[in-house]
């Protein structure tokens, strides 16, 4: 009776972990689980060839326990360059002093085409607007994490490492080599279309990590006219408005009388106050561009979204155990504007975010400060761990004063008319030959490309199998995750400052981080 008491012990403790192995990361996952989801995940267990791994994956949400190793973020011998080194620096900046134009990257391939202005009609119909000074005036500054070793990259470059999957099938691109003049092409596959790395990710290549692009950061005693002018938060702080939920379908509505002329902020067309604050000089450069894309929401609102794109997003450890890896990686911020003044900005993490009162973030001058997490590169408003997720700070992300990005020193612009966007679900060629299109370059660079921006897979190698030896799961969370989807597909139409229709905006900052 005393071994079956133990035994009975044993199994019902068990029997407690399967439930808690099972239940847990389900409660805590922040996305739903539909029934095609579920089939999905079926087939994925079922792709182990070994009896035994596919039943601890279903009962204990041990999956592919063999595959078990290190996954350090570089391999031995790599060098990555400081960005203390001064002399390192220097030959930097005498190999890639400018950014490189979207026609140096077309003569490049054979058979591609320059925009053809006299016989194309929908570039003819194209109406080249300015960005506006306030948008490059309070563009946001990122400081990178100062140990990261997969940094900035340019989605051009990226793309010439890829080849196409479509539903796990490799498909021949050689007749039409990928560029971002004919990315949305790959649309006309059916089928689930993926770009899938050339290189093994775990050989490290070296346009992986990217650190030709690592930015020259800022002194950090050189902090510019503190006082700044405050961005009109002041003058504004007593006209209430609906601008943290506005489109073109949802005006925007006044809660209050607003204040009297005098202490408004000046509208387009009128006088402007000059402004005040750390203008940034060439320091803080990339040669990898940031992605800039202007919405107009109406009622005098006008969302500017800053994208950047990484070639790989590095997981975080729990236990020494690494989750959460992927090729390519979108993340953004986003800055809602009133009439040319700002409101409120939103910081991308993971499959959430948080949107801030403008007052509220750090600023240099007059320009927000986002701290980008090492590897993931989540963008938060304060340096130090953020946990996420699991309890206890068990997954964290860590973000620290690194060096400075500026975004506004290399950047591809964009304004974007999301009414128009069904235009873009047909021919292009033929459609768009009539009608204006959805999204169109920005004055200061108009050869630049939007086949990109309308391809509608994914940026990196689809979710690995479980018979791939890179690949484990772990209560619910995977080392490697499918790539993102690209800017298109993150809510540039949405009325309120979040991705989700729950938006809590925050009015001060948080130094002890939030949990989902």
């Amino acid at each position: 009776m005393h071994w079956l008491r133990r035994g009975f012990i044993v199994l019902t403790l068990l029997l407690v972990a399967s439930f808690i192995a099972w239940f847990v990361p389900r409660a805590l996952d922040p996305t739903s689980h539909g029934p095609a989801r579920r089939a999905r995940d079926s087939l994925w267990v079922s792709s182990s060839p070994y009896w035994i791994d596919r039943q601890l994956c279903r009962w204990l949400s041990l999956c592919g326990l063999h595959h078990l190793r290190r996954d350090p973020a570089a391999l031995p011998g790599f060098i990555n360059i400081s960005s203390t080194d001064d002399q390192a620096w220097g030959e930097l900046r005498k190999r890639f002093t400018e950014p490189l134009s979207w026609e140096d990257n077309s003569s490049r391939n054979v058979g591609a085409k320059r925009p053809d202005k006299k016989r194309n009609g929908s570039q003819r119909r194209r109406i080249l607007k300015d960005v506006p000074d306030y948008v490059v005036h309070h563009a946001p500054l990122v400081h990178l994490y100062s140990g990261e070793q997969f940094w900035p990259s340019d989605i051009r470059e990226h793309v010439q490492h890829m080849d196409v999957v479509v539903d796990d099938e490799p498909v021949n691109t050689t007749d039409e080599k990928l560029t971002l003049n004919n990315l949305d092409h790959l649309n006309k596959h059916k089928g689930v279309v993926t770009l899938h790395s050339l290189d093994d990710v775990e050989s490290r290549p070296t346009w992986l990590h990217s650190h030709d692009n690592i930015p020259k950061p800022f002194d950090d005693d050189d902090n510019g006219d503190e006082e700044g002018d405050n961005d009109g938060a002041e003058l504004l702080r007593g006209e209430r408005t609906t601008w943290f939920d506005v489109n073109k379908d949802r005006p925007l509505h006044r809660l209050s009388d607003p204040w009297p002329r005098k202490h408004r902020r000046p509208l387009s067309g009128e006088p402007r106050i000059q402004r005040r604050g750390h203008k940034p000089d060439v320091n803080g450069y990339s040669r990898a561009p940031a992605v800039l894309i202007l919405v107009d929401k109406g009622s005098g609102i006008v969302d500017a979204f800053w994208f950047f794109f990484y070639s790989y997003n590095l997981g975080q450890t729990v236990l020494g155990i690494r989750f959460g890896n992927h090729v390519g990686d979108w993340e953004h911020c986003m800055i809602r504007f009133e009439h040319g003044i700002p409101r409120g900005i939103f910081f991308s993490e993971h499959e959430g975010g948080q949107a801030y009162g403008w007052e509220a973030v750090e600023k240099r001058g007059n320009r927000p400060v986002i701290y980008s997490a090492v590897g993931s590169h989540a963008m938060y408003a304060t340096p130090g761990d953020h946990p996420y997720v699991l309890p206890f700070k068990m997954l964290k992300d860590v973000s620290d004063k690194g060096p400075l990005w500026d975004p506004a020193l290399n950047n591809y612009a964009y304004h974007y008319n999301y009414k128009l966007e069904k235009h873009t679900q047909l021919d292009e060629e033929i459609f768009q030959a009539k009608h204006t299109p959805s999204l169109v370059p920005a004055a200061k660079n108009p050869d630049a490309p939007t086949s990109w921006f309308h391809y509608n897979g994914y940026w990196g190698d689809r979710l690995y199998t479980l018979a791939d030896i890179r690949q484990w799961r772990l209560f619910g969370q995977y080392h490697y995750v499918t790539g993102p989807t690209g800017p298109k597909f993150k809510q540039l139409s949405r009325s309120k400052m979040c991705q989700r229709i729950q938006c809590r905006i925050l009015y001060k900052l948080d130094p002890k981080g939030t949990w989902y």
